[in-house]
Formats: structure tokens, C-alpha cells, sequence
């Protein structure tokens, strides 16, 4: 018999457990258990091929509809191709100089089919793949010991598939010994849940639905209240950490800002700021998200509670992604405070502050300056990049640091802002993002900090209208880009290309192993423009690479109006704002997320004319990327778009563990489907973490905890 932390060559055989450590990084018992099925298939239930994604590995079952053999023309040997279908849409198979198919493969025989989806003159098509009979071989020995009919569809790669993963799960099962429960038998009882080690086996082994059902329940439950406790303890010793207190003072900075704004706050803006002012107020640090739409208000919002803190005698913090962006939230607060941020100036207000900006390409004396004003109290403000943070920058009386974008921050970056308050104190912190997100994500990737939203638009805000460009399909309609793209600087306006890649020595060829040609960059894309479709016209380069300077002086060109066309990276993102600029070309769109696609696209539209957003594409239609396109296209409403996000995104990727580079330990949960589940888990979490906070009594909980949530997804938790 074996316990869950059995090294896997134990249990399943040296080679298939580096098959599955290679694929997977899959180590122990536990955690091939904790492989669970991404779907059950039925006997006789076809897979849905609508919505596969090009470059994903799958497991489908369909039926075979014909088997047809011939000679290659380009290259020796035989081509055998089978149509698949599942009723609805076909799916081609292709396997190069293996003739023995044809013996094989028989039309209407049902079977298990595993490989890389890839697109072949349009057509979605699975090149040289694996494949289980389902009726009429011997080969149904591996699939009939699924006694209640339920096949178990695993995550698989090339280099194992899924009917080898459930045998290698069959016999972890087999040699299992009994399961410790983590959660204590009252609490179970409680919920209605079953015993975990019933869970483990019916997720793998399903006698029947209702078997399944329950089994998903409480394995739904572990890994939500694993997330759950881990963020009611990281809010328990937030909230005991002591911070310097920032109560509102009649008649200072804010009240004059106040009474010098051209425009009326939103009713928003004035609820989300007595919520941050009472948060400033408290002896313990405000720990408050901030979300809110492209042009909502955030900025406003967070001057309003930086002047606060400079009025109770503390100075404020504002960190930004980008030095590009740093400078232009250092410009923006000077406009906005006017005589008011002009501090040791001639001319200033007599209750003025000074705004300073501290960034690493800053020249040595301009340096030395910034870094003076912050330790010695001379700037109620400091705007700079994660340069802010370093060792060797010191506050004279930190009271409060507002993140922009926070997600682009490490922990390790925030962690280093805590004890910056002095006298051990903690500085309040405001995290912006403007990416929406959906209340499940709020609960559990921002579950340690307080949300608010800003949902209204400012009035006046232009349309956008946004058009898929199937180029694959429709090659001519590239040429209709380009002459959209010079319509608009023909009328006075800008435009930007945007590119998934550089192009730079640096950036390498920026291949893929699906068989996809690599995404385009800014360099080829530029020259290719320059010397075609928009020669004449005056275009301009901008990515993370350039010297600071360099993108600095690009971006005051195209503020300016000096550039027509802008041809960038991502680096355009967030911030950057120039309202001319009416068009935006997004390259190889399928390579963005959905989230990224509707921040690009709030780049135009900012002015008084309206804005277009092309996204071109080579993606098959059908496909679940051409999906999320056309998901971009039909809405502007970004929180609409963050909670189709989610439900567009594969089993594995809720919580992003794919963009974090950490093996999820979250595999069940379903941040759409769940929502109930995860609200419930943080009301039990937050019970249990308040009666006994480090978990002491509960001792499987506790471990379940580190389990789910281990070093790297803690980390990420906070980061995301």
C-alpha cells in the first residue's frame, strides 16, 4: 500500500512516471489524483469539435466517416487522411508514410482520438494522432473497465494521452492507502459534503452522474476554501499591522483642489472617495482595489486621497508600470493641482505641495534632487516606476502609495513598500486597475483587499466601433485596413498598429511548435508598411526596448501629432493618452487576451471624433480564439467582456496560472459556475480564521491550505 506522497515510479513504472513528471510535473500519488478529468465522455457521445483551439492538445471522440490512401506529391510516401466527425463538423486526420490505418480505421467506428489541433487550408486537422478504439478491436480491453460508461477525458500531451494517464490513475487507486480527511467531521457534516477519499475515487471513477456530481461539489470546496483561508489570514495580519492615521482636515489642500475642479464628480467618484477617506482615517492600513473603466475617474480619485494624506502631514507614493507612464502621471497631477502642486515654487498657492518624479533613467543630479525631496519631506507627492521602492530611497513620512496597474507589480516590489511608514508602520495602499473583474475574481485573486468600482463613463466619450478582419478568408480585406488607416490621417488623425513581438535580435524568431507561423513584429511590420500599404504617410517605432529617452521623445512626436502611424508593442497598453489618434490595427489578435484587446482598443476613441479597432486574424472560424474575437467585437462593456473572459478560458487557467508560471493547485473550481461555492467558502473561512487564526485546531485544514496554495501560488495570489 502507498500514502499520496509516493514518489510516482513506484506506483505506475519509471517510464510512465517521467512521462507524466515531463508533461505534467506531475510527482507524487497525490499529485497524479489531483490530475482530475477535464471531461467525461459517454459511450456513444461524440465531442463537440466546434471551439477546439488551434496549437491545444485534445482527446475527442468522434466517428469515423471515410479512410482514404495516397502518394504525396511533394515528397515520398504515402498520405493516409481520415474525415472525423461529430455530427455537426468534421475534423481531418492526417498520418504521413503509416499505411497500416487504413487496416485500422474503418468509416463508423467510434474512437478516442489524441493530438495537436492544427489548420490546413482553412480546415482544422489533427496530423499523425494517437487513437483509441472505442468498438469493434481488442483494444476496448483499456476503455471497458469504465463499468459505469463514463470515460474519464484527461489533460494529456504528445507525450502521454489520456487513456494512459486513467490506466496509470487505475493503479494508483489500486495500491491507495486510506486518505486522511482535512476537514473536520462537523464542518463536512455540516456542508453535506462526502468524505474526501469517496471524492478522490468517483472523480476518477464515476459509477454514475449523481457520483460525479458529488464528488466535484467537495472537491470544489477544498481548493475554494483553501484559497479562502489563505486570504482571511493575509487580511488578519494586514489588519493588525498599525498605520499612520490620515483623517480629512477642513480647510487644507483638498478643500481647495476641491473647490478649483472644472467639473462635478460623479456620484461614483464621491461614494468611492468617502469610502477611501474613511480607510485613511483608521490606524490600520486601507488595503482598497480600485477598478474602473479606461477615462472612469481613477486618477482623480486617487489625487483627492493622495492630498488627504499630504494634509494629515504624509507624504504619498504613486508607482506605475512604466517609466513612460510615470511621466505622464507626474504631468498630469502638476496640471491638475496647478498652483497647488507647485510647492518652493515662485507663484504657488500658499498651501501648496510639491509633485516629484523619481525614475531610473533620471541623470544623476536630477536624481539626487528627487530622492531629497522624498526624505526630506519637501514633496507631498512622488510619482516614479519600482525605482520608488529601492532600499536606498527614503520617506520622510509615507502615508499612503497608490499602485497603478497593479498586476504588473511582484510581490516581493510590494512586500518592500511595508514598513515604509516609519515608527514600523504600514502605509495605506490603493491598487487602479483598469481591467474589470468579475465578483468571483474579486473574491479569490483579490480576496485580501477591499473592491470598488467606478462603472460610469465621463460624457462625451466617442464611440468605437470594432471589426473582425478574417485575413485567412478574406485576404483582401488587409488592403481595406490599410486604406481605413490612411482615411483617417487623411482626415487630421493618428493611428496605431499594434504587434504581438519586437522584431530585434533580442526578441529572437518567436516560433511556436503548432505549426504557426511566428507573430508578427514591429520592425518587419513597419518596414513592410513603410515601403507598401502606408509609404508616403510618417510612421513611428515604440517598444519596451528603446532607450527611455527614446521612447519618451516618440511619444511626445505622436502626442504632437508629428507621427501619423504608431507601430508598437503592448507598451501602449495602459496610459497613454492622445486623443487624435482615431484608428487602431491590432496584428495577429488571437495572440492577445480578451482583457488586453479591450485595454488597446481604449487608446482611440478619446477625442471628439469616433474611434475604429480592427482586429486582424489568420484563425479559422469555429475555433474558440475566432470566438473571443468576435466577443471583443460585439461589446464595449468591459466588465461584460472580463465575465466572458472567464468562461471562454480552458479548465487550468481560471485563476491564470498559465501567465504566473506556477502549477495550479487549482483544477476544480470554476470562477463562473462557482460563484455560490466560493462566497460560501469565505464566510466559513473567515469564521474559522477569526476563532483561531493560524488554523492550530485544525491542523488538515492547515496543511490543506499549503497544499492548494503553495510558496508560488501564494505569491501569485498577489500578484495577479
Amino acid at each position: 500500500m502507498t500514502g499520496l506522497g509516493e514518489r510516482l515510479e513506484r506506483v505506475v513504472g519509471k517510464k510512465s512516471a517521467d512521462a507524466l513528471e515531463g508533461a505534467f510535473k506531475l510527482a507524487t500519488a497525490g499529485d497524479l489524483l489531483r490530475h482530475y478529468p477535464r471531461r467525461y465522455a459517454e459511450r456513444g457521445q461524440l465531442t463537440d469539435i466546434a471551439g477546439l483551439e488551434v496549437g491545444e492538445h485534445v482527446t475527442v471522440m468522434a466517428k469515423v466517416v471515410s479512410v482514404t490512401k495516397r502518394q504525396m506529391k511533394t515528397k515520398r510516401g504515402t498520405l493516409v487522411e481520415v474525415a472525423l466527425t461529430d455530427g455537426k463538423r468534421s475534423l481531418d486526420c492526417a498520418f504521413f508514410n503509416q499505411p497500416w490505418h487504413m487496416e485500422k480505421l474503418k468509416p463508423g467506428m467510434s474512437a478516442l482520438f489524441a493530438g495537436k489541433v492544427t489548420a490546413f487550408r482553412q480546415k482544422l486537422q489533427l496530423a499523425n494522432p494517437d487513437y483509441q478504439l472505442l468498438d469493434g478491436d481488442a483494444e476496448t480491453e483499456a476503455v471497458e473497465e469504465f463499468a459505469g460508461g463514463l470515460i474519464p477525458v484527461y489533460p494529456s500531451s504528445a507525450k502521454i494521452q489520456s487513456w494512459q494517464i486513467a490506466q496509470c490513475v487505475q493503479q494508483a487507486l489500486a495500491v491507495l492507502d486510506e486518505i486522511t480527511d482535512p476537514f473536520p467531521d462537523a464542518l463536512r457534516d455540516k456542508l453535506g459534503l462526502p468524505p474526501y477519499e469517496q471524492a478522490v475515487r468517483s472523480i476518477h471513477r464515476p459509477a454514475e452522474w449523481a457520483d460525479l456530481e458529488l464528488a466535484r461539489t467537495r472537491l470544489k470546496w477544498d481548493e475554494a476554501l483553501s484559497v479562502q483561508l489563505a486570504l482571511a489570514q493575509r487580511r488578519q495580519a494586514a489588519n493588525a499591522r498599525p498605520a499612520p492615521a490620515c483623517p480629512p482636515t477642513e480647510g487644507a489642500i483638498l478643500s481647495a483642489f476641491d473647490k478649483r475642479l472644472p467639473f462635478t464628480l460623479t456620484a461614483g467618484q464621491v461614494e468611492v472617495g468617502e469610502a477611501i477617506a474613511a480607510d485613511l482615517s483608521g490606524e490600520h492600513p486601507m488595503n482598497r482595489l480600485l477598478q474602473g473603466e479606461v477615462g472612469s475617474g481613477k486618477t482623480i480619485v486617487a489625487l483627492r486621497a493622495m492630498l488627504q494624506a499630504v494634509d494629515s502631514g504624509k507624504q504619498a507614493a504613486m508607482l506605475a508600470p512604466t517609466e513612460v507612464l510615470a511621466a505622464q502621471h507626474a504631468r498630469s497631477l502638476r496640471e491638475l493641482l496647478g498652483e497647488l502642486g507647485q510647492g518652493g515654487e515662485l507663484g504657488a498657492a500658499d498651501n501648496a505641495t510639491k509633485v516629484t518624479l523619481l525614475t531610473g533613467s533620471l541623470t544623476a543630479p536630477q536624481r539626487k534632487q528627487a530622492m531629497l525631496d522624498a526624505v526630506s519631506g519637501a514633496a507631498g507627492i512622488v510619482v516614479g516606476t519600482h525605482a520608488l521602492i529601492q532600499d536606498k530611497v527614503r520617506f520622510a513620512a509615507l502615508g499612503l502609495v497608490v499602485v497603478d496597474e497593479q498586476h504588473r507589480f511582484g510581490v516581493e516590489q510590494r512586500d518592500a513598500l511595508r514598513g515604509r511608514a516609519g515608527e514600523n508602520l504600514s502605509p495605506h495602499v490603493l491598487v487602479m486597475t483598469a481591467t474589470p473583474i468579475p465578483r468571483t475574481v474579486a473574491m479569490t485573486v483579490y480576496g485580501d483587499l477591499e473592491i470598488s468600482a467606478l462603472r460610469e463613463l465621463p460624457a462625451g466619450r466617442s464611440p468605437i466601433s470594432t471589426t473582425v478582419v478574417p485575413v485567412a478568408e478574406k485576404p483582401s480585406w488587409l488592403d481595406r485596413v490599410w486604406q481605413r488607416v490612411r482615411e483617417e490621417v487623411g482626415k487630421g488623425h493618428q493611428a496605431y498598429v499594434v504587434c504581438p513581438r519586437i522584431g530585434d535580435e533580442e526578441d529572437g524568431p518567436g516560433g511556436s511548435d503548432d505549426g504557426r507561423r511566428p507573430p508578427l513584429a514591429v520592425v518587419e511590420v513597419t518596414e513592410t508598411l513603410a515601403a507598401g500599404p502606408l509609404s508616403g504617410l510618417r510612421l513611428g517605432i515604440l517598444h519596451g526596448r528603446l532607450p527611455t529617452d527614446e521612447k519618451d521623445a516618440v511619444m511626445r512626436a505622436f502626442a504632437a501629432a508629428e507621427i501619423d502611424v504608431l507601430v508598437a508593442t503592448t507598451v501602449v497598453e495602459v496610459g497613454v493618452n492622445v486623443p487624435n489618434a482615431t484608428a487602431m490595427v491590432i496584428m495577429d489578435a488571437d495572440r492577445f487576451g480578451v482583457s488586453q484587446l479591450h485595454q488597446l482598443r481604449g487608446r482611440v476613441g478619446r477625442g471628439s471624433a469616433p474611434g475604429v479597432c480592427l482586429l486582424v486574424t489568420d484563425m479559422p472560424g469555429g475555433t474558440a480564439t475566432r470566438d473571443r474575437l468576435d466577443a471583443v467585437a460585439s461589446t464595449l462593456d468591459g466588465f461584460e467582456l472580463a465575465r466572458m473572459d472567464l468562461e471562454l478560458r480552458r479548465e487550468g487557467d481560471i485563476l491564470g496560472a498559465s501567465q504566473s508560471g506556477a502549477k495550479s493547485g487549482l483544477k476544480m473550481l470554476s470562477l463562473i459556475r462557482d460563484e455560490q461555492v466560493i462566497a460560501d467558502a469565505r464566510v466559513v473561512a473567515q469564521a474559522l480564521v477569526a476563532d483561531d487564526p493560524a488554523l492550530t485546531a485544525y491542523p488538515g485544514l492547515a496543511g490543506m491550505v499549503h497544499q492548494v496554495i503553495d510558496t508560488e501560488r501564494a505569491e501569485y495570489l498577489e500578484k495577479a
